[in-house]
């Protein structure tokens, strides 16, 4: 049983930046209150949460464990449970967390618990690698830990989680693994929310200055007018489908957010094909939540600014509430491709923090930049 001299258990939650930095912080809120409940016997606990890139360079978990590891020896932990936002790979098959009961520690991919309920996810794993590696344990008839079960996220009957074989040069004891389609949906949807595509659409200002100025524009032309009203509700369909298309390619392309990998293995061509995914699908809900603003917005224009005698003159037909939804969705479509061209202006590094390949690039100039600090100073 892992415990320090004063009777206080030391956990430290090492966190990569960003969106797991987030998570372990709102874990550590409650945390020590819920494992001194859960543990018992008077077991007192002291959480710490460690904010660095300790995935830079690397997605190998051994290579990941061996510097969690080192890290940890390096303080008077007790206990270290380490939370990336990455998709951690081992043999083809897709990690959920990593422990190694004999150090302490835990590596948890954040990604394997999925996009929903991911805080309440987290925490419950979280509590369950800390009360693993904390209580006692024995060794099974195949030399696998045997300590308390691990249940919640780890396990259940209905989640595609369980138990994952470790190889004898790993610092890993025990691995839980995501498995079949559904494991892999669930790491896509995690990835995606990881991405949090709705920061894109605020990360494309200068697109979107463009799009909302078409949209101003078009709504106030005659010629626009005519159009939407003679387009039928599958051209306005395809017209939406092809600007919303538009957006992706143009931005994917400019932002070089393509992830190519440099390695000809089943398992890095298997990565980049859930790298691929994963950034199509967070800048597709960007470009739709930027068209959907953009429909909203013409609309409460159109409402403001349009004379139903004067387009019941141009156009021959009144100017009711179904004129009003054509003409701003039609106009939502112009506009959005006006936006995809808008987007060139942007900057690199604001297109390319939708995609995992380019936000580990950044951890890695991070990591550099901290190294140069330290050589300067």
């Amino acid at each position: 049983m892992r415990e320090s001299s004063q009777g206080v258990t030391v956990v430290a939650l090492l966190a990569d930046p960003d969106a797991p930095t987030d998570v372990a912080r709102r874990i550590a809120r409650m945390l020590p209150d819920r494992l001194a409940e859960k543990a018992g016997q008077g077991r007192r606990f002291d959480v710490k949460v460690v904010s660095e890139p300790f995935t830079s360079g690397t997605e190998d978990p051994h290579t990941l464990m061996r510097r969690i590891m080192e890290r940890a020896s390096a303080e008077n932990w007790d206990i270290v449970v380490a939370l990336t936002d990455l998709p951690l790979h081992s043999h083809g098959r897709r990690i959920l967390v990593d422990l190694s009961h004999e150090h302490g520690l835990a590596l948890l991919s954040l990604p394997s618990l999925g996009g929903l309920r991911l805080q309440t996810r987290a925490r419950r794993a979280v509590e369950e690698a800390v009360l693993g590696l904390a209580g006692p344990q024995s060794t099974g008839a195949e030399g696998l830990p045997r300590s308390q079960p691990l249940p919640g996220p780890f396990a259940g009957r209905l989640a595609p989680v369980h138990r994952g074989q470790v190889g004898d040069e790993e610092a890993a004891d025990l691995r839980y693994i995501v498995s079949g389609p559904r494991g892999y949906l669930r790491v896509l949807v995690g990835m995606v929310r990881a991405n949090r595509p709705w920061r894109l659409v605020s990360g494309l200002s200068k697109a979107l200055a463009a799009a909302l100025a078409t949209g101003a524009i078009a709504t106030l032309d005659s010629t626009t007018w005519s159009l939407s009203g003679a387009l039928s509700a599958p051209r306005l369909v395809i017209a939406m489908v092809g600007s919303v298309g538009l957006m992706i390619g143009w931005l994917i392309v400019d932002g070089e957010l393509w992830h190519r990998s440099t390695e000809g293995s089943p398992e890095a061509r298997q990565r980049a094909r859930l790298y691929n995914t994963s950034t199509v699908l967070t800048v597709g809900i960007g470009a739709l939540v930027c068209y959907v603003g953009l429909m909203v917005i013409n609309l409460v224009w159109a409402l403001f600014i349009l004379n139903d005698r004067v387009f019941a003159s141009t156009t021959g037909t009144p100017l009711h509430a179904t004129e009003y939804l054509t003409l701003s969705w039609f106009v939502a479509s112009v506009a959005t491709v006006a936006g995809a061209l808008g987007s060139g202006l942007e900057s690199d590094e604001a297109i390319r923090a939708a995609t995992y390949s380019t936000r580990e690039e950044q951890r890695r100039h991070m990591l550099q930049g901290d190294h140069g600090d330290q050589l300067m100073t």
